[in-house]
């Protein structure tokens, strides 16, 4: 009887241990505390795939944001809509703008005291307000999300636009934006907590382990190449690198670093989802369209605008979070915006390559990457020989395509030699017009 007795007390002890440590609940936690852009979101989906494979049974995400891109912010609220574990957001500042519809988003909506939720209105990078058709875009999203979560969708809708009336709640002609104390009035927040511990109690979760996101300095990095400004200079130093190195002969720097460039551009943006096979292989094409056109097609034509083409398209829509050939699902100028970017790179890595170009040639700095002294032939210094000047005048025949150098023959010699005006194709008749630089100067002989 004893032994029976011993026995089932350890059962039950047994019992109880598995029972506290089943009713233990996992809490993991990250924090949006920057503007909502690229690297933000790239947060948030590593939180959330670390949080399903740890099996988490609560999500808790610190808010404290003035908002962001629309793009990444519909990214993030899709994310929060669709998990399978229960999402806490704790705005322990602000939510405002691309905040208040990821905090919208959220099952559940804690905000410390002192802090706001709202003023959705689009805008853009100068905090100018954008044409209704963003407005409206942002007013579906604010209203559907708020549906999906069981709140007021006129408040919502309230929170982006000034022309909305809610009666009691908001005045026509203001963007809604609460305060702690009228978001728990209004359903728009639980309740009012000072730390995650009073949130938690509040949620009825008295046992609990909270892992927080470990974030990597690779993960930082990624983060920070993914960034529009980053970018864009990455396109420029792209752009850059191809100028310099088709100022040269043979393969030399400028090449590592347009490639290298090219790299840290498409890599992180490749990891994130964004940029897929097909951009970066149109982008490949297109460098390949405009070498085609500069080293063996005369001229500048269909190759090398195609080319031109593919490198815009395959910059642009690798920053664009598009599915294979599906657009429907991208937020209205986002394709425009990302655009926007890659033309005024390239628009201002030219002039800036031209000019850098000139002042390395020019400078000291290097000991002189030219010559900065004249070796006149009244000092006795001679380059030409009596013959190649007595070639001028003389007619001869290209013999390889001069694009503007080659080599031409000329009385049975062939010469090194320039044209004069554009390209010149191969076996075609030209005349000596100078001599320069240790090279012939040529021009097309008029036919008659």
């Amino acid at each position: 009887m004893r032994k029976l007795l011993s026995l089932l007390l350890l059962m039950l002890a047994f019992s109880g241990t598995s029972f506290s440590q089943q009713s233990k609940k996992l809490v993991y936690q990250f924090h949006i505390d920057e503007e909502i852009a690229p690297p933000a979101s790239l947060r948030v989906e590593k939180a959330m795939d670390e949080a399903k494979t740890l099996d988490a049974d609560i999500i808790l995400v610190h808010i404290n944001t003035f908002g962001g891109t629309l793009d990444d912010a519909d990214k993030i609220r899709t994310a929060f809509l669709q998990s399978e574990i229960p999402v806490y957001a704790y705005i322990d500042n602000n939510a405002a703008s691309a905040g208040a519809l990821i905090s919208i988003a959220c099952d559940s909506i804690y905000m410390h005291s002192g802090s706001s939720i709202g003023a959705a209105t689009v805008v853009d990078m100068s905090g100018e307000v954008q044409p209704d058709k963003y407005q409206s875009y942002m007013r579906s999203l604010m209203r559907t999300t708020a549906e999906a979560r069981g709140r007021r969708p006129d408040i919502a809708q309230a929170m982006v636009d000034p022309d909305i009336y809610v009666p009691g709640i908001s005045d026509s002609g203001k963007v809604l934006t609460f305060t702690t104390t009228e978001a728990i009035n209004y359903g728009y927040c639980e309740a009012e907590v000072e730390n995650v511990r009073s949130l938690l109690s509040h949620a009825g979760i008295s046992e609990y382990t909270i892992r927080e996101q470990r974030y990597t300095f690779i993960d930082k990095l990624i983060g920070f190449l993914v960034r529009p400004v980053v970018s864009g200079l990455l396109i420029m130093l792209i752009i850059g690198g191809i100028y310099f190195e088709l100022q040269q002969p043979g393969i030399g720097f400028p090449l590592v670093l347009a490639l290298s460039a090219a790299a840290l551009y498409f890599a992180p943006l490749y990891l994130d989802g964004l940029a897929t096979y097909w951009e970066i292989i149109i982008f490949i094409i297109g460098l390949a369209l405009i070498a085609l056109e500069i080293f063996v097609i005369p001229g500048f034509g269909v190759a090398g605008i195609s080319g031109i083409a593919c490198v815009v398209i395959g910059l642009v829509f690798s920053m664009v979070g598009n599915v294979g050939f599906d657009f429907s699902g991208i937020p209205s100028g986002i394709v425009g915006n990302r655009l926007m970017i890659v033309l005024l790179s390239i628009a201002l890595s030219l002039p800036l390559s031209i000019w850098l170009g000139k002042k390395l040639f020019e400078s000291t700095l290097f000991g002189g990457l030219a010559l900065s002294t004249t070796e006149n032939t009244a000092e006795g210094y001679t380059v030409a020989t009596e013959r190649q000047r007595s070639l001028i005048g003389c007619e001869g025949r290209a013999s390889t395509i001069l694009r503007p150098a080659g080599k031409i023959d000329v009385e049975g010699h062939t010469y090194d030699a320039v044209s004069q005006f554009g390209y010149i194709e191969k076996d075609e008749p030209v005349t000596v017009v100078d001599y320069v630089n240790g090279s012939l100067v040529v021009k097309k002989t008029a036919q008659n």
